[in-house]
């Protein structure tokens, strides 16, 4: 945790998730701009399709975001001599790292994709800043709270918590799915 917020490779890895699960904004603009749902739903294909495919390209995207982290924590730790190659210890945490970076990314950019149906690209840019700032707001003002009321969190709960966010993230987004359908859904289009 100290290497993401000191900005080491952690860091890089969680920001690379972040920046390419963001892209998923840039793909409802292309969208609106070529009016793709409109020639899309001529073809045999649904608007939960559309939806599908949304959230599929999210997961691709914070895919390539996790193996790119990767790789230029990899790199950077060798430039910067903070990665030794011969230690396992280091490639376990790096690919850790990239899994948490991934959720993360899937996470905030499923947060996001309902916001995008309901309002469209133009419009949902600044929600969607609000959107990735609220949970981190929340996380931190939680944090804060705890601290003041002397209720550490232990590393046992931080790692208990880590291993759970997969299946935690995969109900998240299975909600987001559900309602970005259902805004989807009552668009005329």
């Amino acid at each position: 945790m100290d290497d993401i917020l000191q900005g080491g490779t952690a860091a890089y890895q969680v920001t690379c998730c972040l920046l390419c699960s963001m892209m998923i904004m840039t793909t409802f603009s292309f969208d609106n701009i070529s009016k793709w749902e409109k020639y899309a739903l001529v073809m045999p294909i649904t608007k939960k399709d559309l939806v599908t495919a949304k959230f599929l390209t999210l997961i691709i995207f914070s895919v390539f975001g996790a193996v790119t982290g990767f790789v230029l924590g990899i790199a950077g730790g060798v430039v910067f001599k903070s990665f030794h190659i011969n230690s396992p210890e280091e490639w376990i945490t790096l690919l850790a790292v990239a899994g948490i970076g991934m959720v993360i990314g899937i996470f905030f950019g499923s947060l996001v994709i309902p916001l995008l149906f309901k309002f469209g690209a133009e419009k949902a840019r600044m929600l969607s800043i609000a959107a990735f700032a609220a949970p981190a707001a929340i996380g931190m003002a939680l944090y804060k709270l705890l601290d003041m009321f002397g209720i550490p969190l232990s590393e046992k709960f931080i790692t208990n918590l880590l291993y759970l966010s997969p299946l935690l993230v995969i109900v998240w987004v299975y909600a987001m799915y559900l309602i970005s359908c259902h805004i989807f859904q009552k668009q005329d289009i």
